[in-house]
């Protein structure tokens, strides 16, 4: 199974990031394993970072996104891609 996991670093000992759509950074993990680490470019700018975000982890074929909070625009998003996603705090070692 394909996690993603936002972070505030690029490191696995990372806090969670507790917003999804403009998080620093998402931590992508196969069978518990870092397999990709992806800058979010729609962590600045306008409005549509979630719409943005669901579509690039999408197209990575994650299955399971872990942040602190989801705003609507992506938790509708990653609904309609079949992305299930789980709101948790801590670090990223721990979500895991």
């Amino acid at each position: 199974m394909k996690i993603a996991i936002a972070a505030l670093s690029d490191q696995e000992d990372s806090e969670i990031s507790q917003q999804a759509g403009r998080s620093p950074f998402y931590l992508i993990f196969e069978n518990g394993t870092l397999v990709e680490t992806i800058k979010n470019p729609f962590r600045m700018g306008g409005g549509g970072a979630g719409f943005g975000v669901a579509k690039v982890l999408k197209d990575k074929k994650v299955e399971l996104v872990i942040a602190g909070a989801f705003g609507p625009n992506m938790e509708s998003a990653m609904s309609s891609y079949g992305i299930n996603f789980k709101e948790k705090t801590g670090t990223v070692k721990d979500a895991l």
